[in-house]
């Protein structure tokens, strides 16, 4: 009973990217609501940026959503390791074409060009989510290039919005980011956010809200140094660790554990100093509960 009430508490931490399981923390419903003000005044163009791990792709996927509920048509496309020449197929293929639409021998692009002008008569915004551009092929780039910088009445209610690292934005050409209407940064987590995170994540699976004690998710917000993505993957690496040796709950030794073995040698230097590195025979016992756990 106690293993299955932690496992499902794992199962919270799956590292999806289910709108669903997004956490609106303080900072991404910021963002959410400025992703809106592109599309309330028709924008042609927004710009995320934030360094790996910090969540834009499971933003992206919650902006979607969102905008999809106002009455926009949306399509998410992630262009990291796109081979030349499929962006655009990818694109149409997430868009609601009819069989006709889809079937009709006509090049790629004057297909999306026919999508955008039918939206556009219908007063239906149409917002085109472009995930990691600063590791897209050169020929999305300059699709989306175009997309911005078209002037014609058919892209009037097109906002293309794309999500790229700050490292990556000097890649991004000047016809995308001199044109982008706002810059959305995603900063850090705070231990508050980790600790909503974590409730609400527990809450969506029906898990009980005690199976992390207050001192693993403060621990949890340590080790996690602020990246969504790290919280995530500790989150359930330590919860399948504690069901694995019987366990109540997640303690804060459960997560150090659980650390060490997410990133073996590494220990964040600002939790070095707070707390002893568990012994090695401490961490192999952690190992063998969970590979015995999955067998």
């Amino acid at each position: 009973m106690v293993r299955d009430r932690l496992l499902l508490a794992a199962s919270a931490f799956d590292g999806g990217l289910d709108p669903a399981a997004f956490h609106a923390a303080t900072s991404r419903e910021e963002a959410l609501a400025r992703i809106e003000w592109l599309l309330e005044k028709r924008q042609r163009c927004g710009l995320v940026v934030a360094d790996p791990g910090m969540g834009k792709s499971h933003l992206a996927a919650a902006a979607a959503r969102r905008l999809g509920g106002l009455g926009a048509e949306t399509a998410v496309l992630s262009l990291r390791g796109l081979p030349d020449g499929d962006w655009l197929d990818l694109l149409l293929a997430r868009l609601p074409l009819d069989a006709a639409s889809r079937e009709e021998a006509v090049r790629p692009w004057l297909k999306l060009e026919n999508r955008l002008r039918e939206n556009t008569l219908m007063e239906r915004p149409t917002v085109l989510i472009f995930d990691d551009i600063d590791h897209a092929p050169a020929d999305a780039i300059d699709g989306v290039a175009r997309l911005v910088a078209a002037g014609e009445p058919r892209f009037a209610t097109t906002c293309v919005v794309a999500t790229t690292t700050a490292a990556g934005l000097a890649a991004v050409p000047d016809a995308i980011r001199h044109r982008s209407g706002l810059r959305i940064d995603l900063p850090p987590w705070t231990g508050d956010d980790v600790a909503g995170y974590v409730a609400s994540a527990l809450d969506r699976v029906g898990a009980d809200d005690d199976c992390f004690s207050p001192a693993a998710v403060e621990t949890l917000a340590r080790f996690a140094s602020g990246e969504p993505r790290t919280a995530c993957r500790l989150a359930r690496l330590a919860a399948v660790a504690a069901a694995g040796e019987g366990l109540h709950r997640v303690e804060a030794g459960t997560v150090e554990r659980a650390w060490r073995e997410l990133v073996p040698g590494e220990v964040p230097a600002h939790v070095a100093g707070d707390r002893e590195v568990a012994s090695s025979a401490a961490t192999a016992s952690t190992v063998r509960a969970v590979r015995q756990l999955w067998g």
